[in-house]
């Protein structure tokens, strides 16, 4: 079959380069049938399928680098990535997006593919990097203030990458990993033979696990690691903002999976901190994008503790495997989900900031009343991310918590909770401000024909997968494996309690979550840190060199 010899990246690339020549309306609706083809091969090609090649050397003893893998996690992310791609193309065409941004970002969607359909290391670093390079050029197109902000981003993202190309090679000169692999020592591909297992840890090298967890912990947004997120993501075209709140962090949680495939206690950990520290932090912004941003890193929290749970070491010990496979499961499920309802949420505030030319929550208000279309599907996408019931962030979310609370890591449950509290209430408060209270005074138009599509397609998955989570079971990894029960009375009533606690919360604290402007975040620390060490670094040097200058020059004097 043909379609198992064409990587979906190679589609995409080629799309983008025709987009980037033809005429506006001709190139949109190319990357359209691009990406929705995506859909297609990835939901025909089989199981197994994979095209390798041979590199430094000959077929006998160089090395295998696997382009193309397909297993059911490159499949889901293929689905979605390629759904997720056209509708954001078709959005782009309606926002007014020219030709080479929406070129660039078919190349940022492009090497997305390439690095979740990558059977090896060295393919899925070529991809990332290049995933790096694309999604840069992405928000540089923009101008303005985009511009040093993407240059922040390009360093962040450069020394992450870094990071995990150091410990690809230093887990490439493992002896013991070279003795396992039988001659594959970076192929991960179970369809190839001698593919290491264990990830970053299978021959207990705890130093390239190190560098892979930051590595990858800037993609995802590890606390520390995560403030390119809200700086960068709000800056450029409303459209291109789309692209970039799907494709970095969710190809991250695909790389940490692919790294740490038997878990780790601190990723899980870690990744609570993240679901707690976005979310709160963003109740305290008023730009809209930025509150979405830090929601990006608090909803990717989830999934990385559903990786981190994904291991027999990890938590409680009975049932091991079952409650491993629900975490795993609960994490690419999440990842899947995200995509929908963070899409969606951007493109309606992207619709609001189109319509009105106003970013921030201070200067809009009363909007429900004008723009209907616009504040349904915001409604749809903010129950969704909120974890309420019928939605589908309630399924996958739900997976990842009831398998910290089976493992009994207490600690990691309530951060979780927490987490989902600050997430109601950031979106009562994004909502009520933005649709609700005060009256936004002009006129102003609903979303246009194109977005609607947009809008409306994406919003009816998200309420499909949460009343049919069946629908979404069947396409998730380790089927068969655990068994999870949505429509519980306990679940029910923890969607809802949460959704309860947010609304008495924000009944008390709504006049000063109306005022609260940018709330600073470790970057305005390290930025100054950085910014005020390295210049008496330079000037330290350059003294220390004209000190040095003289001395040689009295001495010379002295002796001639």
């Amino acid at each position: 079959m043909v379609l198992d010899l064409v990587p979906p990246a190679v589609i995409v690339l080629t799309a983008a380069l025709l987009v980037a020549v033809l005429p506006r309306d001709i190139g949109h609706a190319i990357g359209i049938a691009a990406t929705l083809g995506v859909v297609a091969i990835s939901w025909f090609v089989p199981d197994g399928a994979h095209v390798t090649v041979t590199l430094f050397g000959s077929a006998d003893v160089g090395f295998r680098a696997v382009l193309y893998n397909v297993d059911v996690f490159s499949r889901l992310m293929g689905l979605i990535f390629g759904f997720i791609g056209g509708a954001a193309v078709l959005y782009s065409w309606a926002s007014d997006a020219d030709s080479t941004q929406t070129a660039f970002a078919l190349t940022y969607v492009g090497s997305s593919l390439g690095a979740v359909y990558a059977g090896d290391w060295l393919t899925l670093i070529f991809c990332w990097e290049l995933m790096a390079v694309t999604s840069t050029l992405l928000v540089w197109h923009y101008g303005g203030a985009a511009v040093r902000a993407g240059f922040r981003y390009a360093v962040l993202h450069g020394i992450g990458g870094s990071l995990l190309l150091a410990a690809i090679i230093w887990y490439l000169t493992d002896p013991a990993v070279v003795a396992a692999a039988d001659g594959n020592p970076l192929v991960f591909s179970s369809h190839v033979d001698g593919a290491v297992e264990g990830g970053m840890l299978a021959a207990d090298s705890v130093v390239p696990a190190i560098l892979a967890a930051v590595g990858i912990g800037v993609n995802v947004g590890f606390v520390g690691l995560h403030t390119w997120l809200p700086d960068t993501y709000p800056r450029p075209h409303v459209a291109a903002s789309v692209f970039l709140c799907v494709y970095t962090t969710k190809t991250g949680v695909y790389g940490m999976y692919r790294a740490f495939p038997d878990g780790h206690l601190w990723i899980a950990y870690m990744g609570g901190a993240m679901a707690v520290f976005g979310a709160f932090t963003a109740l305290l912004q008023s730009d809209m994008r930025r509150l979405l941003s830090y929601h990006i890193q608090s909803q990717v929290g989830y999934m990385v503790a559903g990786v981190g749970l994904a291991g027999a070491s990890v938590g409680y010990g009975g049932a091991k495997y079952y409650y491993d496979a629900l975490a795993a499961a609960g994490a690419f499920g999440h990842v899947f989900n995200h995509i929908l309802y963070k899409g969606l949420l951007f493109m309606t505030v992207g619709v609001i900031i189109y319509r009105t030319g106003h970013e921030t929550l201070d200067e809009i208000g009363g909007l429900g009343r004008k723009m209907p279309l616009t504040a349904i599907t915001f409604a749809v996408a903010a129950l969704s991310i909120s974890g309420f019931p019928g939605f589908n962030g309630f399924v996958s979310k739900g997976m990842i918590i009831g398998a910290a609370e089976k493992k009994h890591l207490d600690v990691l449950w309530y951060l979780l909770l927490l987490g989902g509290v600050g997430t109601f209430l950031s979106f009562i408060k994004l909502g009520y401000f933005a649709f609700v209270e005060g009256s936004y005074d002009g006129t102003v138009k609903d979303a246009n024909t194109g977005q609607s599509v947009a809008l409306v397609s994406v919003a009816g998955l998200c309420v499909l997968f949460g009343l049919f989570p069946d629908l979404l079971f069947e396409l998730l990894p380790f089927q068969g494996e655990y068994e999870y029960h949505t429509f519980t009375i306990p679940h029910l009533a923890e969607g809802v309690g949460l959704g309860l606690i947010a609304l008495v919360a924000f009944a008390v604290l709504k006049g000063p979550l109306h005022h609260v402007g940018k709330v600073p975040d470790v970057d305005y620390a390290y930025n100054r840190a950085f910014f005020y060490g390295g210049r008496a670094l330079i000037v330290g040097t350059t003294e220390a060199y004209a000190a040095v200058d003289r001395l040689a020059v009295r001495f010379v004097r002295t002796c001639y």
